[in-house]
């Protein structure tokens, strides 16, 4: 498992590019039949990535989390971003298409994942954090998930949002995830931008072609930088720094976060005239 101390930001603000990818870039995320795992001490979230040829048990250095197994003390949400698969947990095999989604409650000990056809694998990726509940584990289906529309193609930001894990969906001590995706045209992201320091997040950009990049922004408002993404790539975003990214063709992109509160719109919006 490759960690991820906390960075002040006055510290990012001194980063050349290399520095800054190595503490908040996430790549390789969907080695075959290898488990991929970032544990980032900006609120302990845990960022994965499982592309199964063969059934892969999800395991863990037990060290860093100090418990007998994953989800002793916390919970996880997976989505499937690749071909036909199923998540296995403590011998009950919940199948996900492309897309699909689940949620895995605190307690659940053994969790296996596989691909149907290993000729086109499922990739999963996933997120988990700390949690002191317990709530059902419960399927996160695409077509399910709260869906909203926002966003003008005059402002090359079109947009739908789909909430997958949140306070009026599926229950979750604190873990929230969901999936934006950008119409044809449409490249902006979380723009006019924001922060919330009640709350970190992880970004993971995909359906994004060979040969096209998105410019994640990030840093404080005062002090943006940016970082090169590619398809199936993820970045860690502090409580402290704006997450918004421009492409150079539309994409899909997973939100995750936890942290001190659930409220999707609770957010410190920064006015266009401040950024720098």
């Amino acid at each position: 498992m490759d960690i991820r101390y906390a960075v002040h930001p006055e510290h990012a603000e001194a980063m050349d590019t290399e520095a800054l990818r190595k503490h908040f870039l996430i790549e390789k995320l969907f080695a075959p039949d290898q488990l991929n795992l970032v544990y980032s001490f900006n609120d302990r979230l845990i960022v994965g990535g499982a592309c199964p040829h063969r059934p892969l048990p999800l395991s863990i250095d037990q060290k860093i989390i100090g418990s007998d197994f994953l989800l002793q003390r916390r919970e996880m949400g997976v989505i499937n971003v690749g071909g036909a698969g199923k998540v296995t947990i403590d011998g009950k095999d919940f199948p996900l298409v492309n897309k699909d989604g689940i949620y895995i409650g605190k307690g659940a000990r053994e969790i296996v994942f596989d691909s149907d056809d290993s000729a086109a694998p499922a990739k999963f990726y996933f997120n988990s954090s700390p949690a002191h509940a317990s709530f059902p584990t419960e399927f996160a289906k695409f077509s399910d998930a709260e869906a909203v529309q926002l966003g003008e193609p005059a402002t090359s930001n079109r947009r739908t949002i789909r909430k997958y894990i949140h306070p009026n969906g599926i229950k979750s001590c604190q873990l929230v995830m969901g999936m934006t995706t950008l119409e044809a045209g449409s490249v902006w992201n979380t723009m006019p931008t924001h922060t919330h320091e009640r709350r970190m997040e992880a970004y993971f950009y995909f359906e994004l072609e060979q040969n096209q990049v998105v410019f994640h922004l990030m840093g404080t408002p005062a002090e943006t930088r940016h970082l090169v993404l590619r398809n199936d790539e993820a970045i860690l975003s502090p409580s402290w720094s704006i997450h918004s990214g421009v492409g150079t063709s539309n994409y899909t992109f997973i939100w995750g976060m936890c942290g001190e509160n659930q409220a999707f719109d609770d957010m410190d919006h920064v006015p266009m005239t401040e950024l720098r």
